[in-house]
């Protein structure tokens, strides 16, 4: 039986994992909590009240019964570019909507190809609620809003305090080697990391920033039909370095084993930002759009820190669908619920210049 107001956190005790389930509690949610660490999961249940079930991330018929009774689940269980296809499938084979908080452009590339499915069982699925790609994701259509005409995007962010999750290290470990991309004409092209710099106005600050292979090369082409589209992130100048030197070593880093014994240094350090840094902590981002003659215009953003605004915006998407306010079939965030989602995110400002 269906609980329409059941939710799966999947991957709940990870960093970002626990903000939500804290987040979840907090607005006395239905939540199970679940992931393939019991004792992670035992303690985690005892803390927050929550029941708990174990299940492995590859296993179809395990996720197939976690998923059965529930409207929703929130996935955090990265990297996910090996977890969403058993996990999305199980979310088609159970009619239950699919969310999760990647900003890996593979994953963002591969699930539209569930639109038609989705769409025909009433189901939405929406990778990225998190801070990749929310932001960026609403930013990139309120440019597109402000100049129709474009065929150009640009999108920047930069943080004040934080560090990274261990996921996010781990997602990030995962896809070093195969080097930057960007959008040209609708197709995915491969950049040289370190090829191409600019230095942004965040309005609070200026900074060098970096092209990466960041998520919404694939989800603002969806979300604006724009088809050349760059991003970039802060960036100091020893990164810029080790970026163009890394080019060199592209097939080193591509290795099993090299991965293998980075992830196990990523195991050993915080599993995130303290309190402080989070709570503290401001996310800052700039966009560019321009078009065939020339027009341009840009707007800035400034909101919460990037973890704090994950678990704020997965848990709000979370809620829009309980309600019965979705749409069927593959989403960005801003593609459902427009370019001012982000807006709805407490102290978050939008500046056009």
């Amino acid at each position: 039986m269906k609980n329409s107001s059941l939710v799966v956190v999947y991957g709940s005790y990870g960093y970002t994992g626990k903000l939500i389930v804290d987040l979840c509690r907090s607005k006395n949610l239905s939540v199970v909590l679940a992931g393939r660490n019991e004792e992670s999961l035992k303690k985690q249940s005892e803390k927050s009240g929550y029941p708990y079930q174990v299940v492995d991330s590859q296993d179809s018929e395990g996720l197939k019964k976690l998923l059965t009774p529930a409207a929703v689940v929130i996935h955090c269980g990265g990297p996910f570019r090996y977890t969403a296809k058993t996990m999305s499938e199980a979310c088609l084979a159970t009619n239950t909507h699919y969310t999760d908080i990647t900003g890996e452009y593979q994953v963002f590339e591969s699930l539209p190809k569930l639109d038609q499915q989705a769409k025909e069982l009433g189901v939405t699925i929406m990778p990225g609620t998190g801070f990749d790609v929310v932001p960026s994701d609403c930013l990139a259509l309120h440019l597109k809003n402000r100049l129709p005409s474009a065929t150009h995007l640009q999108l920047a962010f930069a943080m004040s305090k934080g560090g990274l999750s261990r996921g996010t290290a781990k997602s990030m470990t995962e896809g070093l080697g195969y080097g930057g991309l960007i959008r040209k004409e609708g197709v995915l092209t491969y950049c040289a990391l370190g090829s191409k710099v600019l230095e942004v106005d965040f309005g609070a600050f200026k900074t060098k920033t970096l092209c990466i292979p960041w998520g919404d090369i694939s989800t603002a082409w969806r979300s604006t039909g724009i088809p050349n589209i760059e991003v970039y992130t802060g960036a100091t100048d020893s990164m810029i370095a080790n970026a163009r030197r890394s080019n060199y070593f592209n097939w080193l880093l591509r290795m099993r084993w090299v991965k293998n014994f980075m992830l196990k240094k990523i195991d050993k350090k915080p599993a995130g930002p303290s309190d402080e840094k989070r709570e503290t902590g401001r996310s800052y981002l700039w966009g560019k759009v321009w078009d065939a003659s020339g027009k341009e215009c840009a707007s800035r953003l400034e909101t919460v820190s990037g973890y704090k605004l994950t678990a704020e915006t997965a848990v709000l998407i979370a809620q829009k669908i309980l309600a019965g306010n979705f749409k069927p079939g593959y989403q960005t965030p801003a593609m459902a619920y427009g370019a001012d989602l982000i807006m709805e995110v407490a102290t978050t400002k939008r500046t056009d210049l």
